[in-house]
């Protein structure tokens, strides 16, 4: 998806090179891999057939990122119950949750509660 956000539209060979390519990606991914991953998120509806090339279909997203990451991060905390100091100590204990990390969601928890007494 990542790819695909970037790209705003890409046939499966372009994301299976672009994905090759990338940095993340320390091996060759299979073309056949790939159009299985696209597939599948056109059946979940998170990806469209945008037009046609040759014998090539041209997809593009529908979800954007920011509604992925949200529904993503709603999922992930339903897995904590809904708590979350669980997923909080997890990033602490990991080290992905620095200072500078809890100091703007502190900012971040004081706007909202700004903007909840406000309404």
């Amino acid at each position: 998806m990542e790819f695909l956000w970037r790209a705003k539209e890409a046939s499966i060979r372009e994301i299976t090179e672009g994905l090759t390519v990338g940095e993340s990606t320390q091996r060759s991914l299979a073309y056949t891999t790939v159009q299985t991953v696209v597939y599948r998120l056109e059946e979940k509806g998170v990806v469209r057939r945008s037009g046609k090339v040759g014998n090539f279909h041209i997809f593009a997203p529908i979800v954007s990122r920011d509604k992925a990451q949200r529904r993503l991060l709603d999922e992930l905390m339903g897995f904590f119950g809904g708590k979350g100091k669980l997923v909080m100590a997890h990033l602490i204990e990991t080290g992905e949750l620095t200072l500078d990390d809890v100091k703007e969601a502190e900012d971040l928890l004081k706007q909202s509660r700004r903007r909840r007494k406000s309404e």
